[in-house]
């Protein structure tokens, strides 16, 4: 039979780390007795507790790790995520860099020359109305001299 002091806990449900509480107060650590882990410099997101939603941040790194490389099975049972909805975040993140990237920059020129150039059209028709109005008989038309 095995010995435990007042520091050591035998039993697995619990696990050291944050504390997350209720009613939107931020988490705190609790003490342990045990050196704090190092955290690295690039923290990769876990499965979310009941609740919480995804970040706009926390979907782009999930992507970049699938884009990476990372086996979309291996996310989805670390994420807690189905992988159809791994596969719509990186179809979405996808299509937005395509678009992106079949934008061409604007010219202002190309605008004002568009501007130019309806306008001359519809000037145009106004000539021709007014060209066909004076053809037609009436106080617009064009009457013989006596």
């Amino acid at each position: 039979m095995m010995k435990l002091n007042m520091n050591e806990i035998d039993r697995p449900d619990v696990v050291d780390g944050p504390v997350v509480s209720e009613g939107g107060r931020s988490p705190s650590t609790l003490s342990t007795g045990h050196a704090a882990p190092s955290v690295p410099s690039e923290t990769k997101p876990g499965p979310l507790a009941p609740g919480q939603r995804w970040s706009v941040a926390r979907k782009r790194e999930v992507v970049l790790r699938l884009l990476r490389g990372e086996p979309a099975e291996l996310l989805s049972r670390e994420l807690g995520l189905p992988m159809f909805k791994l596969e719509q975040w990186r179809q979405k993140a996808e299509a937005a860099l395509d678009g992106a990237l079949k934008e061409h920059e604007a010219d202002p020129a190309d605008g004002q020359l568009g501007a130019a150039m309806q306008r001359i059209g519809e000037l145009s028709m106004e000539v021709e109305l007014l060209r066909a109005r004076l053809e037609r008989p009436g106080p617009l038309g064009r009457r013989r001299s006596r």
